[in-house]
């Protein structure tokens, strides 16, 4: 991915903001037969890992990976940007639409696991850090569920987990606009309901 200075993410704290405000991450991977890509949300476990599953049908497990490399893309919040909400545009129109993202790229090692123990451990990560964000202190739990039930389920799916090797990360959210512009393209996106962008360019701090 191509990456202007201006535009380049540095700060973990803001990729890993990312990676679990947004955890339906694009994987893509090579094989014999071609590219492949899947749409799986994952986990951030620590800062070298990720971990997810799948069902035993899914082109991610049914293909040999070559070298078990694997490119996963996490993205939040993206907006068009009008050169309409430019007020110099106004003054010398030489503005050009453009677009706001961030977006993360991680390229890792994957690896299967099939033991039923580390299936439950993958799941249960993943259970309790969306239910404690969805449902609160109502959160539903896997042992809400009849354990036969359970179990059947998970002889139907495999959990992986990715070792993180490289991360290169991006932060289009107009950065290089002067202080006018760059304020009114908040308010902007603001309107037109785009509230988280929003919050995170209005929280950003410029040069």
């Amino acid at each position: 991915m191509f990456v202007e200075t201006e535009f380049r993410e540095d700060r973990p704290e803001e990729i890993y903001r990312i990676i679990k405000e947004y955890p339906l991450a694009s994987l893509v991977a090579q094989t014999q037969t071609g590219l492949i890509a899947e749409h799986i949300p994952l986990i951030l476990v620590d800062e070298q890992t990720l971990r997810g599953h799948v069902s035993l049908q899914n082109a991610l497990f049914n293909h040999s990976i070559l070298n078990n490399q694997i490119l996963c893309i996490f993205k939040a919040e993206d907006a068009y940007i009008s050169p309409n909400y430019y007020p110099s545009k106004f003054e010398d129109h030489k503005k050009v639409p453009t677009w706001n993202y961030q977006v993360v790229h991680i390229n890792g090692e994957i690896q299967f696991f099939h033991d039923q123990k580390t299936k439950l451990a993958v799941l249960g990560q993943l259970t309790q850090q969306h239910e404690r964000i969805t449902n609160g202190k109502n959160a539903w739990k896997m042992a809400d569920a009849p354990k036969d039930y359970l179990m059947e389920m998970l002889n139907h799916l495999v959990v992986f987990e990715i070792k993180i090797e490289r991360i290169i990360a991006k932060s289009k959210l107009s950065q290089n606009r002067e202080e006018k512009d760059f304020r009114n393209v908040i308010t902007k996106i603001h309107e037109a309901g785009k509230v988280h962008l929003a919050k995170t360019m209005n929280q950003l701090k410029r040069v």
